[in-house]
């Protein structure tokens, strides 16, 4: 007799099936009913541990980040410049995200619509940016030489910002092994080094608050 699976298992076992539906089939073919189909479980099981396919993506979303953040501090511990700890989690993040290219051209056109859960400035998506921003931070922090402190506070979120920027790149970019995201993210993150230390010059460093009194103003 096979044993009867508790309700974590079976939650468990709907989100790892979504996963990898949102991999091998994208966004769009993978529905509730597919899920709960390959999942061997009634379609009403599914939606009472996952709401919607909002949810789904929600997993989906947060096992990225997750890995992009394993990855990136495990490298991120040998120290470094702020232009190569950049580099390290921006390349970690398309990395994370490799595998789910089709759900990220197809997605993509519901993450940019105002007020979808699956926006990243959403509430439902407030702890998986929490984590992506916490990962910048430690980036910022573990920088040598260290960042200004005019600067410390704000640059994570400014380079969380980029991320969003640099994925929305990566959907698009058709090449091998996402070539040209690897040669835009090996150009941002040295000038990103190199504007940050120009900051500690006068002349730039005014500049440089009215960047950040930008980003504080428009913040949701």
């Amino acid at each position: 007799m096979t044993a009867r699976r508790t309700a974590d298992e079976t939650r468990e076992l709907i989100r790892t099936t979504a996963l990898r539906l949102f991999r091998e089939r994208g966004y769009d073919a993978t529905t509730m009913r597919v899920v709960a189909q390959e999942a061997g479980v009634a379609v009403g099981n599914a939606y009472h541990h996952f709401g919607s396919k909002d949810d789904l993506v929600q997993e989906l979303y947060l096992e990225v980040n997750r890995e992009q953040v394993a990855h990136a501090r495990a490298q991120l511990a040998s120290g470094g410049d702020l232009a190569s700890r950049v580099r390290i989690a921006w390349l970690a993040g398309i990395d994370a995200f490799g595998p789910y290219r089709q759900f990220g051209a197809e997605s993509i056109g519901t993450a940019i619509r105002p007020g979808s859960p699956a926006s990243p400035f959403s509430e439902s998506s407030a702890s998986t940016a929490e984590l992506s921003r916490s990962l910048f931070r430690d980036v910022v922090d573990g920088a040598r030489p260290a960042v200004p402190s005019a600067l410390r506070a704000e640059l994570p979120e400014l380079l969380w910002l980029a991320q969003l920027g640099i994925t929305v790149f990566w959907v698009h970019d058709s090449s091998p092994d996402a070539r040209r995201t690897r040669v835009l993210i090996d150009g941002l993150a040295p000038l990103v080094g190199r504007l940050v230390a120009l900051s500690r010059l006068p002349v730039v460093s005014g500049a440089a608050q009215e960047v950040l009194r930008l980003v504080a103003a428009v913040r949701p």
